[in-house]
């Protein structure tokens, strides 16, 4: 009997892949600083407006902020870890939305083109986002900052990268591997 029980409790429960989980956290930035530490290459970061879906496999920290304070933050953390670099994307709609679509996008832009002057910002279509985002969180984590921003399209995703290990490196890994086992 015991063995029934403990056969239908675990095919109900849901795995942590399926499921989101969210905290609300006035110490956002604590609980950030946890996930940098716990985080690696290909792992995700996003910086979300506020009507970001929630969706399985996510880990949702509700910040109650707006999205480029939260962004300048982010940022700053992770130019300091010493494990990993991000690759930022940025929702390609943004640069066709003005003023006169959703106020204040003017000013959004101009300062997160400010925030964001001198690194690689690449635009990436929206629909696609959801893609990428179902794909990885099949096999890697992402942790969401959910801000109070109402300026569509306004989400920067951040895709971790390491620091101390890139392409150029792996690229004369391989080679070496290849040329001793011939």
């Amino acid at each position: 009997m015991l063995g029934i029980l403990c056969l239908f409790f675990f095919s109900c429960t849901e795995t942590d892949k399926t499921k989101s989980t969210t905290t609300t956290n006035s110490s956002w930035q604590s609980e950030l600083d946890t996930q940098i530490e716990l985080n690696g290459h290909r792992n995700w970061i996003l910086v979300v407006d506020k009507a970001f879906p929630q969706q399985p496999g996510m880990h949702i920290i509700n910040t109650g902020e707006k999205l480029l304070p939260v962004l300048e933050t982010v940022m700053k953390k992770l130019d300091s870890a010493s494990h990993v670099k991000p690759v930022i994307f940025n929702d390609a709609e943004l640069q066709y939305i003005n003023d006169s679509l959703a106020p204040g996008a003017n000013a959004y832009k101009e300062q997160l083109n400010k925030l964001m002057a001198g690194k690689d910002m690449k635009p990436m279509l929206h629909d696609s986002v959801f893609v990428q985002m179902d794909k990885a969180a099949k096999l890697f984590s992402i942790t969401v900052l959910k801000t109070e921003e109402v300026i569509p399209y306004s989400s920067v995703f951040l895709q971790l990268d390491c620091r101390y290990w890139g392409p150029e490196k792996e690229k004369l890994l391989r080679e070496k591997m290849k040329s001793s086992s011939n």
